[in-house]
């Protein structure tokens, strides 16, 4: 099945909202309480939120959908990154999600890529996340390349957030991509 990757817009907001609603529980029942799954949910993927992080934080969202038309397209997963800090060598990986029916089947990887490769397009040299220390994602992103480089813990509200920060350099050149995959 084809894919097509894109850079989401602000009318894509409700689409990725309906997407988290079918991610956010089953990739965190596990390491969070269900009231704090809920709390953060509601903070991260509020459509004002997430217009404010499209826009005034300057975070690309990457679409991941099958490669269809209106109706046709289905949305699978998608990517937030943006520069991290003065220097814009140095990108941040904000959000990485793919359903999680498709998780082990490449499509991570592919979305992974496509952000790796738009850094490297935009100048960058290193690209950093955030990873809960108790999720299993760690995994897949050792496989990719990132190490990790320091433990931090974040308050939200009045929960914590208690990650590990990784980091990836990006030293080879970009990979030939299009807008369909």
């Amino acid at each position: 099945m084809p894919f097509k990757l894109r850079t989401a817009t602000p009318t894509d907001i409700p689409a990725i909202i309906r997407l988290q609603e079918q991610i956010w529980e089953p990739t965190y029942r596990a390491i969070l309480t269900p009231e704090q799954i809920e709390y953060m949910f509601t903070t991260m993927y509020a459509p004002e939120s997430l217009l404010d992080q499209m826009t005034t934080q300057q975070q690309t969202f990457v679409l991941l959908e099958t490669d269809g038309e209106g109706q046709d397209s289905a949305l699978l997963g998608f990517a937030a990154f943006a520069p991290y800090g003065p220097d814009d060598s140095v990108f941040k990986l904000h959000k990485i999600y793919v359903l999680p029916a498709t998780q082990g089947s490449g499509l991570g990887k592919m979305l992974l890529t496509e952000v790796e490769n738009r850094c490297r397009t935009l100048g960058g040299t290193e690209l950093l996340l955030n990873v809960n220390r108790y999720n299993k994602a760690r995994t897949f992103y050792e496989k990719q390349g990132f190490r990790v480089v320091r433990e931090e813990d974040i308050a939200i509200g009045p929960y914590w957030m208690n990650d590990y920060v990784m980091s990836k350099p990006l030293l080879t050149p970009p990979v030939n991509h299009s807008e369909s995959v």
